[in-house]
């Protein structure tokens, strides 16, 4: 880890970020943009204080901070990602986001609720930048007058592995049970009536699964199963989907939210409809050649719209211009 450095703003070209460890795989792509990146640490590495991620692999320039270190720093951007960090960056650093030091507000979830009231908690902010990861996030939420972008999700390649050889489907599902309808836990005995399961995540233990196991396992293992399937009915797109894609798996998924957008054709199968979907899983299972091209397909979408060059270059753009807007 490097030594803390409370030199001034953007100093050599690296914009000093201030965030929390919030979402792993996605502090993983972002935190290989080459600035110099600060993550808050607590004793107990809780949700307010995880420090550096223990099953994702990080560059150096991430530091980890604790509160009295905070002070010290003379960081550029703090890049929010839930509501009430707001108050927490004002408490550890002693400047208020937005007003004393510039303030990026990263929003990685589908809104919930009446659709009329899918109001955002930092709408009507033009002292910030409300980022998006997927159109369909943006279309949904109401940010007020708060300026608006969309930085669709990239990921590190986790190249092509795939071979198939289990007829099994693998389904990467976060708190499964105590999300339930949400991520589509209640459809898996349907699923799994076409094609056994395999699923991994935080809480997959509970399932029968692979609980939460370390990002080179789960890259390791999903690509041994014939196809990766898609459950989730109101989420944002997850980074498991662009995973199975690029690491050469076909895709079965539920067409709701960004999924219609991530899936096209010849690369696996989209529906609402659960029973066309439990064909499609049967149908791979009984066709690994259809399998592996369709899965060679996805993996060539998912490497060009959701590459890491591509997403990399759309966050320094957006830094760049908050910089500007000093």
């Amino acid at each position: 880890m490097t030594a803390l450095d409370p030199r001034g703003p953007a100093h050599g070209g690296r914009t000093r970020i201030f965030l929390w460890h919030v979402h792993g795989s996605y502090t993983t792509a972002l935190v290989q943009g080459g600035h110099e990146y600060f993550v808050p640490v607590l004793p107990d590495r809780g949700p307010d204080g995880r420090g550096r991620a223990r099953t994702w692999t990080w560059p150096p320039n991430v530091v980890e901070v604790t509160p009295d270190e905070a002070r010290a720093l003379d960081v550029d951007v703090v890049l929010l990602q839930r509501p009430h960090e707001a108050e927490l960056a004002a408490a550890w650093l002693g400047r208020v986001p937005g007003r004393d030091v510039r303030a990026i507000y990263l929003e990685h979830n589908a809104p919930q609720g009446r659709v009329a009231e899918m109001r955002h908690p930092f709408a009507d902010r033009p002292d910030l930048t409300l980022v998006h990861v997927t159109h369909f996030n943006a279309l949904f939420w109401d940010g007020g007058t708060t300026p608006v972008r969309v930085i669709e999700h990239g990921i590190v390649d986790p190249g092509y592995r795939y071979t198939g050889e289990l007829p099994r489907a693998a389904v990467a599902i976060n708190d499964a049970v105590r999300r339930g309808r949400v991520t589509g836990t209640d459809l898996l005995d349907r699923f799994a009536r076409a094609l056994p399961l395999d699923v991994f995540g935080i809480g997959a233990g509970t399932l029968g699964g692979v609980e939460d196991p370390p990002q080179h396992v789960l890259h390791a293992e999903m690509p041994r199963r014939r196809v990766y399937l898609h459950p989730m009915r109101w989420t944002s797109l997850g980074l498991g989907l662009i995973e199975a894609m690029q690491l050469g798996m076909p895709v079965v998924a539920l067409a709701t939210t960004e999924a219609v957008e991530a899936v096209p054709p010849g690369c696996g199968v989209i529906s609402t409809d659960v029973e066309r979907l439990c064909d499609a899983l049967r149908r791979y299972a009984n066709d690994a050649a259809r399998a592996r091209a369709d899965g060679e397909r996805a993996r060539a979408y998912a490497l060009e719209r959701y590459g890491l060059e591509r997403f990399l270059r759309a966050w320094d753009a957006l830094f760049a211009a908050a910089l500007a807007c000093a």
